[in-house]
């Protein structure tokens, strides 16, 4: 394997030969390949925030990275208004300005668990 073919599997991209195609009014055949890139994948991200520098990370996991993140917002909630308000308004940006899906998974004295997605990835509830 050459250095050019670890690069383009390193970076996503494979290598396919597609079929020969034959120019039927010159009868010349055409063997090109092109490279298509291989199926993304997304990290998902558990993260309990205890400060706005984590709210950060959530915020740019889904706008740059494009990942879902599970948050737990059950530690900002018990520390206190100013710090569950702040990461309130961080979702409501993340859902208005950037199409991200937020859905709550549960909520209890100790956890409250919420879903987001960035708008690439639909959340769809089934019943």
């Amino acid at each position: 394997m050459s250095f050019v073919d670890t690069l383009k599997r390193s970076l996503g991209f494979e290598e396919e030969h597609g079929e020969p195609v034959t120019d039927y009014s010159t009868g010349m055949v055409d063997n090109d390949y092109y490279i298509s890139p291989e199926q993304p994948f997304y990290e998902i991200i558990l993260i309990r925030p205890k400060s706005i520098d984590d709210m950060e990370y959530v915020y740019d996991q889904i706008v740059e990275e494009t990942n879902p993140v599970i948050v737990d917002l059950g530690y900002l909630e018990n520390e206190g208004p100013d710090a569950f308000a702040m990461a309130g308004e961080k979702i409501k940006i993340l859902r208005k300005q950037h199409g991200a899906e937020a859905i709550s998974l549960c909520r209890g004295t100790e956890k409250n668990i919420i879903v987001l997605t960035p708008y690439r990835i639909n959340i769809i509830k089934k019943e």
